[in-house]
C-alpha cells in the first residue's frame, strides 16, 4: 500500500516542475520542463531535470534540487560499480530499489525528491516512480510535479500499450507543453530524452522543433 506523504513534503514536490515518463515498445521516453522556482520566484529558466545514470538508464527529478543531485550522483556511482563487479549493466529494477532504499533510510530527515527511473535492460523497457519516503511503483506512464494533473489529462487520453518511441516523443512533448500552458510553476522550455537499445540520447533543439504536434514549440 502506498503511504500518504507528510503534507509539507507533498506541498514541496507539487511545486515547481513537471516531468513525464512513458514506456514504449522499443524504449522509454522522458520529458521535463526547464523552469526552476523558489516559491513564486523564477530562479532559473533552463534548469536540468533529467539526467543520465548509465547508457541504458535515466532519471527525472522533482523536489529539492540539492537532495535530487545527491541521489543522482550516488546512483551513478553505484551503477558504475555494479557494471565493474558483475560485468553487466545494473537492471532498471535494481536502480529503482537502490533509490528507494536511499530515500527510505533518510526518512527521519527526509530527502525531498520524487524521481522517475527508467531505461532498457535485458528484460526490456521499464519505468518506476519513487516518492520521498521510498515507495516504488512500476508504471506504463506517469507525470510528477505541479503540472502533473494537466499532463495526466493528455497521457490518459492518448496513451496506448505498444506505443512506439517516435509516438512517445510526441505524446510526452504534448503532455509537458500542456502543463507549461496551464501551470504557473511549469514553463520556459522542455527537454526530451529517449532510452532504447542504442542507449541514452537527449534530443537536440532542432529535433525538438521537428516534433510534429500542434502547439509544441521550443523557445
Amino acid at each position: 500500500m502506498k503511504r500518504d506523504l507528510d503534507p509539507k513534503i507533498e506541498d514541496t514536490i507539487m511545486k515547481g516542475t513537471t516531468t513525464v515518463g512513458i514506456v514504449c515498445k522499443d524504449g522509454v521516453v522522458f520529458a521535463t520542463d526547464t523552469r526552476v522556482t523558489a516559491g513564486l520566484y523564477v530562479a532559473h529558466r533552463q534548469g536540468k531535470k533529467v539526467y543520465k545514470i548509465d547508457r541504458h538508464l535515466g532519471i527525472t527529478i522533482a523536489g529539492v534540487v540539492a537532495d535530487a543531485q545527491t541521489v543522482v550522483e550516488i546512483l551513478r556511482a553505484n551503477a558504475h560499480l555494479f557494471q565493474l563487479e558483475n560485468g553487466r549493466p545494473m537492471p532498471v529494477s535494481a536502480a529503482s530499489r537502490l533509490t528507494a532504499n536511499m530515500l527510505f533510510s533518510s526518512r527521519g530527515f527526509p530527502m525531498i525528491v520524487q524521481a522517475l527511473i527508467g531505461g532498457v535492460d535485458e528484460t526490456g523497457p521499464h519505468l518506476y516512480s519513487i516518492d520521498p519516503l521510498g515507495s516504488v511503483n512500476r508504471e506504463s506512464f506517469i507525470a510528477t510535479g505541479s503540472g502533473s494533473p494537466v499532463a495526466y489529462g493528455v497521457l490518459e487520453n492518448q496513451f496506448d500499450d505498444g506505443i512506439s518511441v517516435k509516438e512517445g516523443i510526441v505524446l510526452a512533448a504534448q503532455a509537458v507543453y500542456s502543463a507549461i500552458r496551464r501551470n504557473v510553476f511549469t514553463g520556459d522550455n522542455f527537454d526530451l530524452v529517449v532510452i532504447d537499445e542504442s542507449g541514452y540520447r537527449e534530443l537536440t533543439d532542432e529535433e525538438k522543433r521537428s516534433v510534429e504536434t500542434a502547439g509544441v514549440k521550443v523557445q
